[in-house]
């Protein structure tokens, strides 16, 4: 369990892994972005990166379902979301076989990279936010994205939400509240078929990955009980300043050292 024998590290790990999950939880449930948090806890207790970005998506995924499920009513039921449900699930899995067929070495050497795309991604969140409210249209196609989209959202994941409500609001004139909702559907359903691929292929760490998720249960909790006392824009902050100190760390330990 966790890379190396040994009770004394087996525990250290576990502690790594039960408290990032618990903060990632706290983290999502007041402005997300626990995968800045939680990956990197998992290449700490020694796992490969292609197995930790594995056991990292089936950790968080419980917490997009959930969002999901409590959605579900502002989903459209109509052709197009039908369609963009096969483009996410097939976009899902072709980024879990992308992932799967990059070897350890490149993809270590592109976890600084990824890191660093997912901080962007959070920091600019709010502004996506706001050109959503504002109803900001510049037309094109869905579906033409929706595919590349979901593919990275197979192949790592992190910052997936903002990118697919920058794109479902630049190419749709749904209320706020829908396009909330179709973001959570289309992340959920690309994770989810790329989780079952890495499930399949013997990827997944699951001792980690259920420590984590048990954390991340009671993190969740904690972080509703936490809405109304710590501001959201303080706590994005902090997670922009993990995100840019975790891309230099792993720079630093990936490509210089």
């Amino acid at each position: 369990m966790f890379g190396k024998p040994g009770g004394g590290v087996v525990f250290v790990n576990a502690l790594i892994l039960i408290g990032a999950g618990f903060l990632g939880g706290i983290m999502n449930a007041l402005a997300g972005g626990a995968t800045l948090l939680t990956f990197p806890a998992m290449l700490l207790t020694g796992l490969p990166p292609v197995v930790a970005t594995a056991s990292n998506a089936l950790a968080v995924t419980p917490g997009h379902t959930m969002a999901v499920i409590a959605d579900r009513a502002m989903v459209p039921r109509n052709r197009s979301i039908f369609i963009g449900l096969i483009l996410a699930a097939v976009g899902g899995l072709l980024g879990a076989l992308l992932l799967l067929a990059t070897s350890e070495r490149f993809f270590t050497l592109l976890v600084p990279a990824l890191i660093a795309i997912a901080t962007v991604l959070f920091a600019i969140g709010p502004r996506i936010q706001k050109a959503t409210a504002a109803r900001t249209h510049v037309g094109g196609t869905r579906s033409a994205w929706l595919l590349p989209v979901s593919i990275y959202g197979g192949y790592f994941g992190a910052g997936l939400g903002v990118m697919l409500l920058a794109l479902l609001a630049l190419t749709g004139k749904e209320p706020l509240r829908t396009l909330n909702a179709l973001k959570n559907l289309y992340a959920t359903v690309a994770a989810l078929a790329g989780v079952v691929l890495f499930a399949a292929s013997g990827v997944i760490d699951w001792p980690s990955t259920l420590v984590m998720l048990v954390g991340a249960l009671a993190g969740g909790f904690a972080g509703g009980k936490l809405v109304g006392v710590l501001p959201a824009q303080t706590v994005r902050a902090a997670i922009v300043v993990l995100g840019a100190a975790m891309t230099v760390a792993y720079a630093w330990r990936f490509w210089f050292a």
